[in-house]
């Protein structure tokens, strides 16, 4: 009940802070982040959490699934058909380049095994849709560039999580139930990940469709939430891949029933914006003292490589050749935030029962609080970067993109 009531002082903090923050480099997401830290063990000793319990994983793990449904429902497929190449390049080579950046910095300057290497690469390769959203929630940001990093950051979970398993089934024994992992196993459960995430929404929209069933107006809101909870259930009882699932929902829902997707957005972003607040507090309670103390020097060299450099570095030359304009590519190189994707497969790592597991946890950490930390107080700069266009009257560079690309946070610009 602790854990509650801190949660609840946090939120009326940053509610009352958030007006503030939106004209400010202060940010909602930081000030939970400190929040947990400060009733934590390390600190104040109020709330006792581990990286091994049980509210972590699932805090974690429901704050990426609720961002994820939300944000597939801002895909447009239209607007992605016509302008798929940017994101395409940010998937096929940009993280690739980021994940095997990664591994050669983590093996050098930490010492790592090999193999534990490209798995903290793995881990670290993708971009985390939360955080993301903080800057391609703004109208002012270019909306093709809004669109690179939105698709980017919602499909590239998905695509880190089977080279994850299959590296720590790599690493050596496993104590946390990996050892029957094989490739044609971890693809199966994206499949039914993805099916899942196609079949679902299309049942759920056509039993609306039945004469006598249909949701009255102050219901509709519920029943993407009811379809994005069946969902969560089915993906874990299935050992379907639950972040491929929930973009595809989102996304699906949205297409085949606009209606839903509209009635639904005020209250998904409230309950997304939740669960993120929540598993910020959880995971700002294991940043303690020791754990930043366990870190190498090498480690935090690794760590500010990690954000200021190998994100950059794989993003620029992925868009070699592209439209963007320099603002944009630097915008897009920077906003490369590591989150709760990272989160929960480095508790993977951990409960793995790998060699240097603890290690590799250790940097995992580290690198994604300072993200927090760097990308989250960074999004009013960037944003403020393309307004100054509109202000003396410079045609905005993405006035050639679709139009109808909307922005991740709906109406609002909370600033997160």
């Amino acid at each position: 009940m602790v854990l509650v009531a801190v949660f609840g002082v946090a939120l009326l903090v940053a509610v009352l802070l958030s007006g503030f923050a939106a004209r400010t480099v202060l940010s909602t997401s930081f000030l939970f982040l400190v929040g947990g830290a400060l009733v934590s063990d390390g600190f104040l000793g109020l709330i006792h959490i581990t990286p091994d319990s049980e509210i972590v994983a699932v805090t974690a793990d429901l704050a990426l699934f609720a961002v994820l449904f939300t944000d597939g429902m801002h895909v447009s497929f239209p607007a992605l058909r016509r302008a798929w190449r940017n994101p395409a390049r940010a998937l096929g080579l940009g993280m690739p380049l980021a994940f095997v950046f990664m591994a050669l910095t983590t093996r050098y300057l930490v010492g790592l095994d090999w193999t534990t290497s490209f798995l903290v690469g793995a881990v670290l390769a993708p971009t985390d849709p939360v955080f993301a959203s903080a800057i391609v929630g703004r109208k002012e940001v270019p909306a093709r560039l809004r669109q690179l990093l939105n698709v980017e950051s919602g499909i590239n979970d998905g695509l880190a999580l089977p080279v994850v398993l299959l590296l720590i089934v790599a690493a050596g024994p496993t104590a946390g139930g990996h050892t029957g992992a094989t490739a044609s196993a971890i693809g199966t459960d994206l499949a039914l990940g993805l099916a899942l995430g196609v079949v679902l929404p299309l049942l759920v929209t056509g039993l609306v469709r039945f004469r006598l069933l249909g949701a009255e107006p102050k219901l509709q809101p519920l029943l993407p939430l009811a379809t994005g909870v069946i969902l969560y259930a089915a993906c874990h009882l299935t050992h379907a891949n639950p972040y491929l699932a929930a973009f595809s929902a989102g996304a699906v829902l949205a297409s085949v029933s606009p209606e839903s997707k509209d009635a639904f957005e005020p209250l998904g972003e409230a309950l997304a914006e939740l669960a993120k607040f929540a598993a910020l507090l959880v995971f700002g309670a294991l940043l303690t003292p020791t754990l930043f103390g366990n870190l190498s020097w090498g480690g935090y060299v690794a760590v500010v490589l990690a954000i200021v450099l190998i994100r950059p570095a794989s993003l620029l030359l992925s868009l070699i050749g592209t439209k963007f304009d320099r603002r944009e590519k630097l915008a897009a190189a920077w906003f490369g935030p590591k989150g709760f994707a990272s989160v929960v497969y480095g508790l993977l790592v951990l409960q793995s029962g790998i060699p240097q597991a603890e290690q590799a946890y250790t940097l995992i950490a580290v690198c994604i609080a300072f993200s927090i930390i760097a990308h989250s107080s960074t999004d009013v700069p960037v944003a403020r970067m393309f307004r100054v266009n509109d202000l003396v009257g410079i045609p905005d560079a993405a006035h050639d993109e679709p139009k109808d690309i909307p922005h991740p946070n709906g109406a609002g610009h909370a600033r997160t």
